[in-house]
């Protein structure tokens, strides 16, 4: 086990456990910057251990009655149809361009990070807050086709780059289905937990899973993830998530540049 891994687990896990969205979104740069993995190993480690990692959560939120079990399966009619073509297409890119597959996975990872960024950054500003919970949800009707569009975007991107499952689809559950802050979050959680394992389930597959690695993150993401839900209750979430923007923006342009 490499506790270098372990302490990158514990941060991120932290990080998801207190702001609730976007700390995931470091967790492959971490492991292609930091610790040097190949971009397809990150990205299917990292599916692979937010899958196993999310169970708790989901387990805890489950039994407070935070899930709205029928948005969850409206949402993966279309993210795992749409997380799969996200891991062939990695898979392609990584298979028939071989000398220039890591750039462009890490552009792709890059741009993925800025669009999240700047999802957060709006987040973080009052008046869009504000405007966010006065929101109504979508006719009845309406419901099914949003939540497959929605699911079939951002199903894709988690395939392809792990990244923006926990804000993609947090922002998309308060927007468009008025979810209120402790149901988005349960809900967000379960269907992520279901949305990482099939996509996991494809990168093994293929191939693309460290399983050092994810017992190694395991073992810090955890209590992390545990910490950062105790601290939640006493620090500023608003002040964080700007911090943590800041972070996912400078990371994605950096990769770009």
């Amino acid at each position: 086990m490499n506790y270098h891994n372990s302490i990158a687990g514990l941060v991120v896990g932290f990080l998801v456990g207190m702001t609730g969205m976007g700390g995931a979104s470091l967790m492959a740069p971490i492991l292609i910057f930091f610790f040097h993995f190949k971009a397809k190993f990150a990205v299917g480690s990292d599916l692979a251990y937010a899958a196993i990692a999310k169970v708790f959560g989901s387990i805890q939120h489950k039994q407070a009655g935070h899930i709205d079990f029928s948005l969850v399966w409206k949402l993966a009619i279309g993210s795992i149809p749409a997380s799969l073509v996200g891991v062939w297409v990695l898979h392609s890119i990584d298979k028939h361009n071989s000398k220039h597959a890591e750039v462009i996975i890490q552009h792709l990872l890059g741009a993925v990070l800025v669009f999240v960024a700047v999802i957060l950054i709006a987040r973080s500003l009052p008046k869009v807050e504000a405007w966010f919970e006065t929101r109504r949800p979508l006719n009845p009707k309406s419901v099914l086709p949003a939540a497959v569009v929605v699911g079939t975007f951002a199903g894709f991107l988690v395939g392809l780059t792990s990244i923006g499952a926990g804000t993609l689809f947090g922002v998309a559950l308060i927007l468009l289905f008025g979810l209120k802050a402790k149901r988005m979050v349960g809900t967000d959680i379960y269907h992520g937990c279901i949305l990482s394992a099939v996509a996991a389930t494809g990168h093994f597959f293929a191939g693309d899973i460290d399983f050092g690695l994810v017992g190694s993150l395991l073992v810090g993401a955890i209590p992390g993830v545990l910490i950062g839900g105790y601290a939640c209750q006493k620090l500023p979430e608003q002040a964080l998530r700007p911090a943590l923007a800041t972070v996912l923006l400078a990371t994605g342009l950096k990769i770009l540049g």
